[in-house]
Formats: structure tokens, sequence, C-alpha cells
């Protein structure tokens, strides 16, 4: 029984992404608006920094900062 679940649900979220990926259009979006105005593009060494090495760096530095201040490791002794 559980195999049927799993293979319609399966069928249901497939068809629904398909459908999804067939009803949206680009937006026009090589169209421009007015008031468009897009600056220079991004290098490969700048869009790799920018969205992979500073969430990496942020996500190093919160930890780190979480692991120094933590507090809880020292629990008074009970009498």
């Amino acid at each position: 029984m559980d195999k049927k679940n799993a293979l319609r649900a399966g069928a249901v979220a497939a068809g629904t992404t398909l459908m999804m990926l067939l009803m949206s259009s680009p937006a026009l979006a090589l169209t421009r608006d007015d008031g468009d105005d897009p600056g220079p593009g991004l290098s490969v060494i700048q869009t790799i920094g920018l969205f992979v090495v500073l969430p990496i760096a942020l996500f190093a530095v919160i930890a780190g900062l979480v692991m120094v201040l933590d507090k809880s490791g020292k629990t008074p002794k009970k009498a």
C-alpha cells in the first residue's frame, strides 16, 4: 500500500512540476522596461565569489560566533 501512495505522490509532483514549467512564460525577459539600466555583467570569478564563497564564509563566521559565545557548556554545580 505504501508503494502505491509513494508512486501516486511522485506522479502528482512530477505532473505538477511539468505543468508549471510548460505554462510559465519567460515573462518578456528580453523586452527592456522604461528606465531599465542594467549594469555590467559579472565575471565567472565574481559570480562564484558572490553566490558560493560569500554564503559559506558568512555561515562559517556565524557558526564560529555561536560556538565561541555559547554559554550552555558551563552548567552550574547542583548542591
